[in-house]
C-alpha cells in the first residue's frame, strides 16, 4: 500500500478514527445511517473526544447519501476538522470509533485495497496517449507524438528498386517514434513514480517501446493484449489491465516475502535484526522493527492481517521517527513527555514519513513473528 494519502495525519493529535459500513441499501437506510452516526458520536464521547471533533464527524456523515456509497468509509479528525476521508473497498464488520494519540490507521490495511498505481501507454504507429490509474481512478497524463514518414508525396508504395528504401525509411521512422514513446514513459514515471508501467497496442510496437525503456523500468513493465489510441475504452482491455495489476501485486508480494525470509536470520526477536549472531537485511518482531524504523532503515514494512502484536504498546514522541519499545528509549532521545501508542499505528506513521512501502501479509501466514516485520534498505 502507498501511504502518501496519510501524510496529512502527521500533526499531533489526539485523533478520532472512525470505520463504518455505508453500503447497506435497505428500506430504512436513512434510519440506519442515523443509528450509525449516533453510535460513532457516543463511542467518541465515552473516550473523551471533544465536542467540536465529534460534531465535525457527525456533520460529514450526515451530508453523505444514505445509499450508493462505497463499501465503507474511514474518517480521521482532530481539532474540529475531518482531515482525511477514505472510501473503503471492504465493509467493516462493526462501527468502530477510537480516540487516541495517533490516528488508528492499521485497519486500512485490510479494508482499503488498492492495486498498484500504473501509467498505461496506448500505442500506435503515430505515437501514444498516456493515462495514470491509481486509487483515485484514471486520468490522462500525457501524449507522445511520433515520427511518420509520408514518402515525400508518394501516393502509393514505390515499386522495384525503390521499395526497399521506402520500407527502410518507414521502419526508421517507427524506431524514432518508439524512442519518443519510451522517453515520455520514463518522464511520466519520474513525475508520478507509479509501481508499474503498462503497454497496450500491437505486439511488435509494444516490444519496440519496451526495449527502449531504461533497464530498471523494463522490470516493472507489462504488456497487455489489445488496445490502441483509438480504442481505449472497452471492457475487455480494462479487465486485462486490472488483471495485470493484480498479478504484478502478487508477484511483488512473493518477491518481498522471499527477501524477508532469506534476510531475517534465525527467527525471534533476540538479535538486532532477527539473528543473534549476524544482522541481515530483514527485521522481525516489534523491538527489531522499531529499531530499524527509528533509523529510517525500513524499505518495506510487513504487517500480517490481524497481527497479534499490532496492539502492543510502544512509546512515541512528536517526531514521526521518535518511537521506542521502552519509555526510557524516548527519554534518551530527548523527548520530555513520551506517550504510549499502538505499535502498528506508530510504525505506519514512520513508514509514511520515510516513504517506506507497506505490504499486507495474509493472516494464515506464519511469518513474520507476531505479525510485524520489515525488509531493510541496508543492514547495520
Amino acid at each position: 500500500m502507498e501511504l502518501g494519502f496519510l501524510r496529512p495525519l502527521a500533526h499531533p493529535g489526539p485523533w478520532a478514527s472512525v470505520y463504518l459500513d455505508t453500503s447497506r441499501a435497505v428500506q430504512d437506510a436513512a434510519k440506519q445511517a442515523e443509528l450509525r452516526r449516533r453510535a460513532v458520536t457516543e463511542q467518541l464521547a465515552e473516550q473523551g473526544a471533544d465536542a467540536r471533533t465529534r460534531d465535525a464527524i457527525a456533520d460529514r456523515l450526515a451530508a453523505e447519501p444514505v445509499s450508493g456509497s462505497p463499501m465503507g468509509r474511514a474518517l480521521f479528525a482532530a481539532d474540529g476538522d475531518v482531515v482525511v476521508d477514505v472510501p473503503l473497498t471492504e465493509a467493516p464488520p462493526v462501527v468502530e470509533a477510537s480516540w487516541s494519540t495517533l490516528p488508528h490507521v492499521a485497519p486500512l490495511l485490510t479494508l482499503h485495497h488498492d492495486e498498484p498505481a500504473c501509467v498505461v501507454a496506448y500505442i500506435d504507429h503515430d505515437g501514444a496517449d498516456l493515462e495514470r490509474r491509481d486509487e483515485g481512478g484514471r486520468r490522462p497524463v500525457g501524449r507522445a507524438r511520433g515520427v511518420r514518414w509520408q514518402g515525400r508525396g508518394h501516393r502509393s508504395l514505390p515499386a522495384d528498386r525503390y521499395e526497399w528504401h521506402y520500407r527502410n525509411r518507414v521502419e526508421n521512422a517507427w524506431h524514432e517514434t518508439a524512442e519518443v514513446i519510451a522517453g515520455e514513459m520514463a518522464r511520466q514515471w519520474a513525475r508520478y513514480r507509479p509501481e508499474m508501467l503498462v503497454l497496450t497496442g500491437d505486439p511488435g510496437e509494444r516490444s519496440a517501446v519496451r526495449d527502449r525503456l531504461p533497464e530498471p523500468l523494463r522490470d516493472i513493465t507489462v504488456e497487455t493484449c489489445g488496445g490502441s489510441r483509438t480504442a481505449r475504452s472497452n471492457g475487455t482491455l480494462d479487465r486485462e489491465i486490472e488483471r495485470a495489476r493484480e498479478e504484478f501485486a502478487e508477484h511483488h508480494r512473493d518477491d518481498v516475502l522471499d527477501r524477508f525470509g532469506s534476510g531475517r536470520g534465525r527467527p525471534g526477536e533476540h538479535g538486532r535484526f532477527g539473528s543473534d549472531s549476524s544482522p541481515g537485511d530483514a527485521a522481525e518482531g516489534v523491538p527489531s522493527v522499531v529499531e530499524a524504523a527509528r533509523g529510517h532503515q525500513v524499505a518495506t514494512l510487513l504487517m500480517r492481517e490481524e497481527a497479534p502484536d499490532g496492539g502492543r504498546q510502544v512509546w512515541i514522541g512528536p517526531g514521526n521517527d521518535q518511537v521506542g519499545v521502552e519509555r526510557s528509549d524516548l527519554r534518551a532521545m530527548g523527548v520530555r513527555e513520551p506517550v504510549p501508542a499502538r505499535a502498528d499505528d506508530a510504525l505506519l506513521r514512520c513508514a509514511a514519513a520515510t516513504d517506506a512501502e507497506v505490504l499486507t501479509v495474509p493472516r494464515e501466514a506464519s511469518r513474520p513473528a507476531g505479525g510485524i516485520g520489515a525488509v531493510l534498505r541496508w543492514s547495520a
